[in-house]
């Protein structure tokens, strides 16, 4: 099923390739299944997401270990592959998923003890936990760590996504905290120091002396995820390019720096300076919308009577609907069929 889906993306030349939501998450162990999924793939291009949490092994005595080198290794060997960590950051977030049974599991962990869970006809549903992380948890500072090893551990920022799965692994809003974390061994150090003994005691992180460098992490911030979705106007300042441009004012604490831009601009125009807002243009609305044989619409309708739970004709997204979503924003159609593979 990968290798196919994988396959179908790359032949109708859709420009971000299969985005795997793996199996097994936050299960002890599932590194097996993940490397099982790269495999599967067979050389195909594929991105694989929040893969902090599909990095786990069964190692020592809380049968719960880091198997961020092997991640690692895997992607450091397949070019084609590219990944977002997914990292966990201390302190108070809530988790949200499509997987209302998932949340429903993990609604005894909820920090304050409440949540909301919601079931949409059988076909989709959604979650609300709040949760919190703390460093004397050995679980949450073991994910800590592996997320931290598996972005120092791949040697090229064009296959790494810098995210904290917002606001699963914590709020995006705590990302000048993780490119300070990258960028200042000494500070990651300090940090590791407060974290369960046990953890800095057998952790691998310790030992990696790697910070990255302004430009790996312009690279996984804004240039990668931008090719990764074709966006060919986004993530570079050449002639013709969108002008989303953030600009910082040099500052030895990397947190404090990427904190609070002195300029911030959206399509050319200024929407933030100096931490306060200036305006809030609409965006646009990026689709695909490949061409396909319409005779396949009569299997696809006695399969959709047969097992699901809302008309077929209910479920294709017109234009109109597209347009009444976006806000009054643009629709950004993508190109499909352009150098993709064989259609």
């Amino acid at each position: 099923m990968v290798h196919a889906l994988a396959r179908a993306l790359k032949e109708l030349g859709v420009p971000h390739p299969l985005h795997i939501h793996g199996s097994n998450l936050g299960v002890p162990g599932n590194i097996g299944s993940t490397l099982d999924t790269i495999a599967a793939l067979e050389g195909l291009p594929a991105h694989l997401t929040h893969i902090q949490f599909h990095a786990y092994g069964t190692e020592g005595p809380k049968k719960f270990s880091s198997a961020a080198l092997q991640i690692a290794e895997a992607v450091n060997a397949n070019p084609q592959i590219s990944i977002d960590v997914g990292q966990i950051m201390f302190g108070q977030t809530v988790t949200a998923s499509g997987d209302t049974m998932r949340q429903h599991a993990q609604s005894d962990l909820a920090n304050p003890r409440k949540w909301v869970g919601a079931d949409i006809e059988l076909m989709a549903g959604c979650g609300v936990v709040p949760f919190r992380y703390r460093e004397q948890s050995y679980v949450n500072a073991l994910q800590w760590v592996i997320g931290l090893e598996i972005f120092l551990l791949v040697k090229n920022p064009w296959q790494v996504v810098l995210t904290t799965d917002h606001p699963n692994g914590g709020p995006f809003t705590s990302y000048p905290h993780l490119i300070r974390l990258l960028m200042d061994r000494s500070f990651r150090e300090e940090q590791l120091a407060k974290l369960h003994p046990d953890v800095v005691a057998g952790c691998a992180l310790k030992s990696i002396s790697r910070e990255l460098t302004m430009e790996e992490v312009a690279i996984m911030t804004r240039s990668g995820p931008a090719k990764l979705l074709g966006l060919t106007d986004r993530g570079h300042l050449a002639e013709g390019a969108a002008a989303d441009i953030a600009i910082y004012r040099e500052h030895a604490d990397r947190e404090a720096m990427f904190r609070t831009p002195e300029w911030v601009f959206k399509d050319g125009t200024l929407v933030a300076r100096s931490g306060t807002l200036l305006a809030t243009p609409v965006g646009g609305t990026h689709f695909v919308e490949p061409g396909y044989d319409s005779a396949i619409e009569k299997t696809l309708r006695k399969h959709w009577k047969d097992h699901a739970a809302i008309n077929f004709d209910n479920v294709a997204i017109t234009h109109d609907e597209l347009c009444s979503c976006c806000n009054g924003g643009r629709l950004l159609p993508a190109e499909c069929f352009t150098g993709g593979g064989e259609a």
